[in-house]
């Protein structure tokens, strides 16, 4: 018997045998992280791993564990195993819970890093993911390095006049339908909502909905406690973009399809002002007809712009805000932010937004400076 036959006897008789060569993936991060501060004091980076299975003869790969790794460290700023990876993948996981990547499929890991306040921020990223192959032993994917971006984040004043606001499907959420959406338009694949906020408005109690609507399927947009509120600019900017006329749909009824993953398609009426070189603030489900900007026009920031309300693809009245790298939605990536100041009454569910299960209990009002509010937290902005 040759050496090669048996060697290749022995592959056969040890199925589970990890093997040295290089993971056969594409790995890659499209969008380099920004640190910014979020409302529990801690910076954060949050970024896309996206990883490729190119070759059809390993067969589908099932990713085991991911470290993440800044500089020439050897211990992980952060490590997920394979039941904490269901959580941040996309596609979801098949109904038996297992990550798998097809070959020929794409996988997208939505990384969340959790920094001190104070210290270094890393420079270089670095990733590690095992990876268990079909048909035989596992392969370790060890590179897809990606430099931090350290340029400052933009300090904001509010976007809305007055009230508190739920800071609904915010930062940090990545099964939310603003992190978790990737839009592919023209050959890009980019996520233009990564730091969008929808801030619905609440009263003291943390409802959305005033006690006088006796119906909560059947409400009007009256009955919302922020419908009509002041929308504002959150920095001096130029109007590039505007769109009025389109309707509000009645609160919580079911809506077609969008036409377009545009803003024309998905915002309704709609304001994006450039507010920097290259950064755009957009403002969406905008009240029919309160619109006071035009294309071009310069403004000041706490200038009114419009009125909250539920044009677009909304369900309730809310202000849905973000900031952007181009004044289009498709195609642009969304860039992380910080609001000047907030105050911060504590976490809140979306079923306690509307008075179902326990009573929300607003926590001491704590304020916020140069941070950006996470995922559903009640928050409340200064008065101009």
């Amino acid at each position: 018997m040759t050496r090669s036959v048996c060697l290749a006897l022995l592959l056969l008789l040890l199925p589970s045998l990890t093997l040295s060569a290089p993971a056969p993936v594409e790995a890659r991060v499209p969008f380099a992280p920004t640190p910014f501060v979020g409302s529990d004091g801690l910076r954060h980076l949050a970024y896309e791993l996206h990883i490729t299975n190119y070759y059809g003869d390993t067969g589908a790969l099932r990713p085991q564990s991911l470290r993440v790794f800044d500089d020439d460290a050897e211990t992980p700023l952060l490590s997920l195993d394979a039941p904490a990876l269901r959580y941040w993948v996309r596609p979801s996981p098949a109904e038996d819970g297992a990550v798998s990547i097809a070959a020929g499929k794409r996988l997208v890991v939505f990384l969340w890093l959790s920094l001190p306040a104070t210290g270094n921020v890393p420079h270089i990223l670095r990733h590690r993911m095992l990876l268990g192959i079909e048909h035989n032993g596992s392969v370790e994917l060890d590179g897809a390095d990606v430099a931090v971006n350290a340029a400052p984040v933009m300090v904001l004043g509010p976007p809305l006049q007055g009230g508190r606001w739920l800071a609904h499907e915010g930062p940090g959420a990545a099964q939310s339908h603003h992190w978790g959406s990737l839009v592919a338009v023209n050959g890009d694949l980019t996520i233009p909502q990564r730091f969008a906020l929808d801030l619905v408005g609440v009263d003291e109690r943390g409802r959305a909905v005033r006690p006088t609507a006796r119906d909560l399927q059947h409400t009007r947009h009256s009955d919302w406690v922020g419908h009509a509120a002041p929308v504002l600019a959150v920095a001096d900017g130029i109007v590039r973009a505007v769109r009025d006329g389109q309707p509000e749909h009645p609160p919580l009824t079911a809506q077609a399809e969008p036409v377009s993953l545009t803003a024309d398609g998905l915002f309704g009426n709609y304001v994006v002002l450039e507010i920097s070189p290259g950064v755009f603030a957009s403002y969406a489900h905008l009240r029919t007809g309160s619109i006071k900007v035009k294309p071009g026009q310069r403004v000041q920031r706490g200038q009114a712009l419009a009125q909250l309300g539920q044009s677009g693809n909304s369900a309730a009245p809310h202000l849905h805000f973000q900031l952007s790298n181009k004044a289009t939605f498709e195609g642009s990536e969304g860039i992380p932010y910080v609001f000047q100041a907030f105050d911060d009454f504590g976490p809140e569910s979306e079923a306690q937004l509307f008075g179902q299960g326990e009573a929300w209990k607003p926590g001491m009002a704590l304020p916020r400076e140069n941070q950006l509010p996470l995922n559903n937290i009640v928050i409340a902005f200064p008065p101009r």
